[in-house]
């Protein structure tokens, strides 16, 4: 059954003030799910009107954190810096209308949430008589444009928290366009979402203060507001709202600490958000056929680091290994592991690497950190698995022996190399583990890797015989 909302319209409209954190990212998610469930359109605004703050630098950044992510937006971004002239038309408009009215005072900051009534509404501009006006204009005092609140309540009828009503008078008589002929958020946003017929409004709850203004201005301006849906917070484990005392913060932070960008998003759509049942881990086309507006959760929900390390793992290990590469190998090359001749002329060996490793992996890094004897002789050998299991003199004699057999084979896959070490270690009367564990030692260092024998058939006759050679000798 398709359930899906005719004409879905929807919008991610970050301030290039910061680079994309972790709420705005679950914001454009969530939008960019609800758009491609419902066959709809997903747009991309900037919302540049703060000059001073924003930087392209920021820009380029938002837009390489949503590309990562694979959030594609349709048609070019909208920059609202371009469109001041309209804003500013549309705010005259409003003063002809006697739905707003300029301002001299020079109050332009939004109020304190507990300012009184007093502070609330301490502009009274629109007292002032049209000679009053043209005498302040006369003498070059510079004037904002207030929107005049009516009298009476505001409805919001929330898709997540339902309907919220609110008092008009609890509402000043706020700026939409300052004295230094730039508007402010609230005209700004009306005005963009009107003119690019946004249908739903998906955003945090830090917002829900705003829309009863917005909701004012639309209906002022003749216009039908889109449906609202205010999304919970995301806090730290701290159960305090998530900021950079609860670690990284920023999308592209985790690009680099190897997070894939599935996992990102899988792990941030089920924050504030469930599919009805108690299943973790989506693809992403999986996320878009289950989205429902209706599953975002009232609660705020909690980062946790270690629960999106546990997802990403799991998403190493179903992803295709030929596409996995691109995301490791970076790693490889930083890491000196690997050439640039190598990731070209070497790609089976390294799919068949990965593809044996994967499993063990949390993040796209682990390889290079923990996988280094794929590419490279051990350096060391574990100390505290040498004290294990390594039994001096009978070991070496076991592993020589074992060196020689497997010279001897013809075929060197993990079922022969399996075959002859348990048959030696049965001749021998010890357990095969006698054999596996110090063998492992020799090729790697380490007393822990992926199973032995696949392991030694990925490395190769070749290599795995010359590092047991080597440790013999070193031993």
């Amino acid at each position: 059954m398709d359930n899906s909302q005719p004409d879905v319209r929807v919008r991610f409209a970050p301030s290039p003030t910061g680079y994309l954190h972790i709420g705005g990212a679950r914001t454009a998610i969530f939008n960019w799910l609800f758009a491609r469930k419902n066959n709809g359109k997903f747009f991309l605004r900037i919302e540049d009107t703060d000059v001073v703050r924003s930087s392209q630098e920021v820009v380029d950044a938002i837009f390489e954190s949503l590309k990562w992510l694979g959030l594609n937006w349709d048609d070019e971004p909208r920059y609202q810096s371009q469109r001041f002239d309209v804003y500013r038309r549309i705010a005259e408009e409003l003063v002809q209308k006697r739905k707003a009215y300029h301002c001299y005072c020079g109050q332009e900051d939004e109020p304190e949430e507990n300012a009184d009534e007093g502070e609330r509404n301490k502009c009274q501009c629109y007292l002032l008589t049209v000679k009053e006006k043209e005498e302040l204009d006369r003498r070059g005092i510079s004037r904002a444009i207030r929107f005049w609140v009516p009298d009476g309540t505001t409805i919001i009828d929330d898709q997540v928290y339902g309907s919220m009503e609110f008092n008009n008078s609890e509402i000043e008589n706020f700026v939409i366009l300052r004295s230094d002929k730039i508007p402010t958020y609230h005209l700004a946003v009306v005005v963009d979402d009107h003119d690019m017929g946004i249908t739903h409004i998906i955003r945090g709850e830090d917002h829900i203060s705003n829309t009863p203004k917005h909701i004012l201005l639309y209906h002022a301006l003749g216009w039908e507001p889109p449906k609202y849906a205010h999304v919970p917070l995301i806090l730290g484990e701290d159960k305090k709202r998530l900021s950079k005392r609860h670690g990284a913060t920023s999308v592209m932070e985790y690009m680099d600490m190897g997070i894939l960008p599935d996992a990102m998003v899988n792990y941030l759509a089920l924050l504030g958000w469930s599919p009805g049942d108690d299943r973790e881990i989506f693809r992403i086309p999986e996320l878009i056929e289950a989205f429902s507006i209706n599953g975002i959760s009232r609660k705020s929900a909690v980062f946790d680091p270690k629960k999106l390390e546990w997802v990403n793992s799991e998403h190493l290990k179903i992803y295709p290994t030929e596409e996995l590469l691109q995301w490791v190998l970076p790693s490889l090359r930083e890491s000196h592991l690997i050439t640039d001749f190598d990731a070209e002329r070497k790609v089976p060996y390294l799919i068949r690497v990965l593809d044996l490793f994967k499993n063990r992996m949390k993040t796209t890094k682990d390889l290079a950190k923990y996988g280094r004897y794929f590419f490279k002789d051990p350096e060391r050998y574990d100390e505290k698995a040498l004290q294990r299991y390594w039994e001096g003199a009978e070991t070496k004699d076991r592993l020589q022996r074992l060196k020689d057999r497997l010279n001897a084979q013809e075929e060197f896959t993990a079922d022969k190399i399996e075959e002859v070490t348990r048959t030696l270690a049965s001749e021998l009367g010890v357990s095969a583990a006698k054999l596996i564990h110090p063998m492992r030692i020799l090729l790697t260092g380490f007393s822990v890797s992926p199973g032995l024998f696949e392991m030694m058939e990925v490395l190769g006759r070749d290599t795995c015989l010359r590092r047991v050679e080597r440790g013999l000798k070193i031993l």
